[in-house]
């Protein structure tokens, strides 16, 4: 399985919220910040995106899509002059799931919310807080494909919608990070962007098929031909760490998911993760995570059992 894949089935990506945008006339609707990952794209019209703590708005064509990465409140807009009003009573009254605004004859837009079965921070940390995918891109054809089919099974549902919907929104999901991270122009580091490295390829695979070995820059080294040397620059300049540094992130993201939804007790899973002492991975996960396995664990599982409620 390739890097990009691996990491994302671990987190299992949920689309949730999958709704529609349809108005008219002038308009300008406000959004609280989203949990997870924020997906929308225009179908029709165009608009006016401001995001919290951005200096400019951005202009948004018909086919045009964009991805909220943090947890940011932003305005939708038909001029980005006017005062917005919220958003939330409109979708509190949508209709097949599609919230309507003004004449709602000019402007047609869909979206979602992926949420995710762990925590998904160590994927994401490091990304702009606004992508935007540009229709006219001939890498977005993917995108061009799937967007009329995604708003068709939201604005006219039928049987098996729902699953369609979940479907469409994770492949669009994946291909926005793939068109993300072939943009030359965005060469900031990233732990996602080093998912994209196919030098580096080798070398993060060994370590998703054995995060418990104790393995040394130079083993990782041996895997791609590199020079230890090479390879640790290649690592700091595509993620903005090193190669251990990146198998101790890969070893508390599948910590994470085991704590949050296994039943095993902490000490195997530090010891299926290659650490010799409770203590030694108690440190490691709260140097990434800023909390012990315990304290998420009792977090994650109170949180799952509030969403229950």
């Amino acid at each position: 399985m390739d890097p990009l894949s691996s990491v994302l089935s671990t987190l299992q990506p949920r689309s949730a919220l999958f709704a529609g945008l349809q108005a008219g006339q002038d308009w300008a609707l406000s959004f609280p910040p989203p949990e997870g990952i924020k997906f929308n794209a225009v179908v029709e019209g165009c608009c006016w995106l401001k995001v919290a703590g951005l200096s400019t708005a951005l202009s948004l064509d018909a086919g045009d899509c964009f991805l909220l990465t943090q947890a940011l409140a932003f305005e939708l807009a038909s001029d980005p002059r006017l005062p917005s009003t919220p958003a939330a009573p409109l979708y509190a009254i949508a209709t097949a799931g599609i919230a309507r605004h003004g004449s709602a004859d000019a402007f047609f837009l869909v979206g979602g919310r992926f949420t995710f079965a762990t925590n998904a921070r160590l994927l994401f940390e490091g990304l702009p807080p606004v992508i935007v995918i540009r229709h006219d891109s001939e890498p977005a054809s993917l995108l061009r494909w799937a967007l009329p089919l995604l708003a068709r099974e939201l604005a006219q549902p039928a049987p098996g919608s729902e699953l369609t919907v979940q479907q469409l929104g994770q492949l669009m999901l994946v291909q926005a990070l793939r068109l993300h991270l072939s943009d030359t122009r965005q060469a900031f580091p990233s732990w996602l962007r080093v998912l994209a490295d196919s030098q580096l390829a080798p070398a993060i695979q060994a370590i998703h098929a054995d995060p418990a070995r104790r393995w040394t820059v130079a083993e990782l080294a041996a895997t791609v031909r590199m020079s230890r040397s090479t390879l640790a620059l290649k690592f700091k300049l595509s993620a903005g760490l090193g190669p251990l540094e990146y198998l101790t992130r890969w070893r508390m993201l599948l910590a994470t998911t085991a704590l949050a939804h296994g039943q095993q007790t902490i000490s195997a899973i530090a010891a299926q993760l290659g650490y010799l002492s409770d203590s030694a991975f108690s440190h490691a996960f709260r140097r990434v995570l800023g909390q012990s396995p315990r304290a998420y664990r009792a977090l994650t599982r109170g949180e799952r059992a509030l969403a229950k409620a």
